[in-house]
């Protein structure tokens, strides 16, 4: 038998070089190394040689073997090359151009306001306390003297979850602040100076109003802080808020289950787009004794006022937003400008 090996490797050279893509080399491969190719049939033919003649021709066929096989790998090596440099023409990035800098980020315009107010109140040693939004049924209505059917509770539609605490009350999405309130409260001894901003929920939606919306509710309690340190302290807030003098607060009489006597803060600017109007801005009042109760004072010995403000409300007298809704649609042409 005599072996064409220098005739295959030739072969196998020339075939493996035309092929153009990896499924013209696989073809090209199988003429050699296939079932049916010309060395598998050199191997099946080794079985009519002697011994002698077996052992020579076989390592033979084995070099032959293995040339062809590195024949191959390079050949596929080239094509993966080949491909690359390919993909690489075609995605070249010009260097010289200036590169693409990451966004640059800001705050909320609500959150700014909420930043606002917690730093005014601590300038004048009040806290600031966040809590739960998933309040119990006895801290969002009941401990702040707004009992089970209660009609004031009309006022304050609300989101109702379906479980209860480990005390069997029901668990809602909480309507105001206040409930961190009460807790602070129950948790501190007088006197007691602390704000609660957060998200507070209620079934409400329009141009002023949103399902969910942020509020800052403020409690001084001590043995005695009057109904003039109310005024005292929210008037000065607003003008420090508002970076003016030139505005005007009064106090009309109201209705809120947990302050008695009760009032809503109006106030009115004495210059641009809503000068000479006046604007309601939060509701306040004297804590009602039954809320100090609650709170497991003695209303003989401690006294106080409380206050609830819309953080959104503030933000849009602050900035002449007329529509709450741009706040939370996530334009941000809309938001960038307040972080200029």
């Amino acid at each position: 038998m005599t072996l064409p090996a220098d005739d295959l490797i030739s072969q196998a050279k020339e075939l493996f070089a035309q092929a153009a893509d990896p499924a013209a080399l696989e073809n090209a491969k199988a003429r050699f190394l296939g079932k049916q190719g010309a060395l598998t049939a050199l191997l099946k033919g080794l079985a009519q040689l002697d011994p002698e003649q077996k052992r020579e021709q076989g390592g033979r066929i084995n070099q032959v073997k293995q040339q062809i096989e590195g024949l191959l790998n390079q050949r596929r090596a080239e094509l993966v090359q080949a491909e690359l440099d390919k993909r690489l023409a075609a995605e070249t990035i010009d260097v010289t151009l200036p590169g693409r800098g990451r966004g640059a980020g800001g705050i909320h315009p609500v959150i700014q306001t909420w930043q606002r107010v917690q730093a005014i109140f601590a300038s004048i040693g009040f806290d600031s306390v966040e809590g739960p939004e998933i309040e119990n049924d006895w801290t969002n209505f009941t401990a702040l003297n707004n009992p089970e059917n209660h009609p004031a509770r009309s006022m304050q539609d609300t989101f109702y979850v379906d479980m209860k605490d480990e005390s069997g009350l029901p668990l809602l999405l909480r309507t105001h602040t206040s409930p961190m309130q009460v807790r602070y409260a129950r948790m501190n001894k007088p006197p007691i100076k602390v704000i609660a901003p957060g998200r507070t929920y209620r079934v409400d939606s329009d141009a002023t109003h949103s399902p969910m919306f942020h509020q800052v509710e403020g409690l001084w309690i001590a043995e005695d802080i009057s109904f003039a340190d109310l005024k005292g302290v929210y008037t000065d807030f607003l003008r420090a808020f508002f970076e003016t003098d030139e505005l005007s607060v009064r106090f009309r009489p109201s209705f809120f289950p947990f302050t008695e006597p009760s009032a809503e803060i109006d106030m009115m600017f004495s210059s641009g787009p809503n000068q000479g109007r006046w604007l309601e801005i939060s509701g306040s009042g004297q804590v009602h004794p039954q809320v100090v109760r609650n709170f497991g004072l003695d209303p003989e010995r401690y006294i106080g006022f409380a206050f609830g403000s819309g953080l959104e409300r503030l933000t849009m007298l602050r900035h002449g937003v007329n529509d709450l809704r741009q706040f939370f649609e996530g334009d941000l042409r809309f938001l960038r400008q307040f972080n200029r």
